[in-house]
């Protein structure tokens, strides 16, 4: 079949779905209501059912009462039964899949669940319907007149008591369906492959002599197989490469500090970036317009979303509140209840609203990755926006950072800590200490309030990366891989003090 005629077929395929979400945009309270009790009573013969009465379960406020807030650590044993091949435990259906996961700092492995429905009606739909924004936004795209460079992780998928276990994106290539099997690029083979370096110079070897439209991978690591792409090819942009690329779809951590080197190496007027928001436990959100920083909340995922205010976050006031009676610009930790038998799980990621007509969401940070040794609550939408400005005020690039407070001692007053990784290092390194800090006040109050006068908070300190330090540093933790993330914040030094140990030598 021509090129052109699958194009067309495609595109009206998806763009019927289109339909489907101006329902959940129009009735989105009702259909989360109906998502939810429609979950309670396909569990209610679940352990977990019976034990929290589910079959006597009718509305949110009786769920709400009944299932108690839960977090990884609360669920670890019972998940651990999943894995080890008993059956009916949280949810009807087989789980036979889990995602292996350390988070972004965490040492001891996480294995998620991912039910069979989950990674058909969350996943791949999520896929899908990806692909049908862009293209209601995009009419003139050419999308699938070539394939979609996939960067997943570098974990191999493991076989244990009838269950399998790998990282996400492992697990999403291993069961994909034919039609993305068939836009992709490069191989199950290649994309599999356990060790990342090989890995790497696999794919580029790969995928430099295929049509390739579209990117979809975290952009850190995104951006490091693009460059080896030009070493290799002796390109000097990745347009000359592959000059009918037209969309990067990201997620994974924040796009703000690559958002300069992306444009620097594909200048090409017609690129467009859709961001997406999904983790272990599901896909929670995307980007539905074009040139916009805001997720539509995805609501018919089989994900029931509660959320709790950062402001009683921890606290015996700990709130919990359904997606109706939340507010623009508040930061909530998110809770869900899904097809995969999580339920009412704390996924430790905090958002905040922008729009409640339609939902839609950005991403500022974890509940645990946040500074708040004395009460400035700094979040990493904060310590993002601030770099860049301060970037943008000093004619520099940062590739990546982290940060971490130095705690007071006698007389010694407390400060934040900082070791960045410049592409473009400022020509001074103490005005960019002075202008990130002065930004950061501009931009949380909190922060200002213990910075005024240094009553509480001293100037920061900061420190200038080795090149590849972060790269090197994963590696050193065998974290090298698509889904590991760089701990952007922490309210302990035990990170920060590893990479200012690492820079030394």
């Amino acid at each position: 079949m021509p090129i052109p005629i699958v194009n067309s077929i495609a595109s009206w395929i998806l763009k019927k779905r289109i339909h489907h979400m101006e329902l959940f945009k129009k009735h989105p309270n009702e259909v989360q209501n109906e998502l939810l009790l429609d979950l309670v009573y396909k569990a209610q013969n679940t352990e977990f059912g019976k034990t929290y009465g589910f079959d006597e379960i009718k509305s949110y406020e009786t769920f709400k009462e009944r299932v108690p807030v839960q977090t990884y650590e609360d669920f670890e044993a019972t998940f651990e039964r999943c894995r080890q091949g008993e059956k009916n435990i949280i949810w009807p259906s087989p789980i036979t899949m889990f995602a292996k996961s350390s988070g972004t700092t965490g040492s001891k492995s996480k294995f998620i669940p991912v039910s069979q429905e989950s990674l058909e009606d969350c996943h791949y739909a999520a896929s899908k319907d990806l692909l049908c924004m862009y293209l209601n936004n995009n009419p003139d795209s050419k999308l699938f007149t070539g394939k979609s460079l996939r960067l997943g992780g570098s974990k191999e998928i493991y076989q244990d008591k009838g269950t399998s276990y790998g990282d996400l994106s492992a697990l999403l290539i291993y069961n994909m369906p034919f039609w993305a099997s068939y836009s992709s690029t490069p191989g199950n083979s290649v994309s599999l492959m356990s060790d990342w370096e090989t890995k790497m110079q696999a794919i580029v070897d790969e995928t430099i002599k295929e049509r390739v439209t579209s990117l979809a991978g975290v952009p850190s690591w995104m951006l490091v197989l693009l460059n080896d792409v030009l070493k290799t090819s002796g390109k000097s942009t990745i347009d000359e490469v592959w000059p009918d690329l037209e969309v990067y779809f990201h997620g994974g951590v924040s796009f703000e500090p690559y958002v300069n080197q992306y444009e620097h190496i594909i200048p090409s007027s017609k690129m467009r970036y859709y961001e997406i928001y999904n983790a272990s436990e599901g896909f929670f959100a995307a980007q539905d317009l074009n040139d916009s920083k805001d997720l539509l909340l995805m609501l018919d995922y089989g994900i029931f979303f509660e959320f709790i205010p950062m402001s009683t976050y921890g606290t015996p006031k700990e709130k919990v509140i359904s997606l109706s009676e939340v507010e623009i610009d508040e930061n909530y930790a998110i809770v869900i209840s899904t097809n995969s038998g999580l339920w009412r799980y704390k996924i430790g990621d905090t958002v905040r609203f922008t729009s409640l007509d339609p939902f839609r969401i950005r991403v500022t940070g974890r509940t645990k990755h946040h500074i708040n040794a004395f009460g400035e609550e700094l979040i990493i939408e904060n310590a993002e926006a601030a770099i860049k400005k301060t970037a943008c005020e000093l004619n520099c690039e940062v590739m990546e950072y982290t940060a971490a407070p130095v705690f007071m001692n006698g007389k010694k007053k407390g400060a934040h800590e900082w070791i960045l990784e410049f592409k473009t290092p400022p020509e001074n390194l103490s005005d960019f200490q002075i202008r990130l800090d002065k930004n950061l006040q501009e931009i949380n109050s909190d922060y200002e309030a213990k910075r005024y006068n240094n009553m509480t908070l001293d100037l920061l300190k900061i420190h200038q990366a080795k090149p590849k330090l972060f790269q090197n540093w994963l590696k050193h933790h065998n974290k090298l891989g698509g889904q590991h993330k760089i701990p952007r914040l922490s309210n302990n030094r035990e990170h920060l003090e590893e990479l200012l140990a690492l820079n030394e030598n």
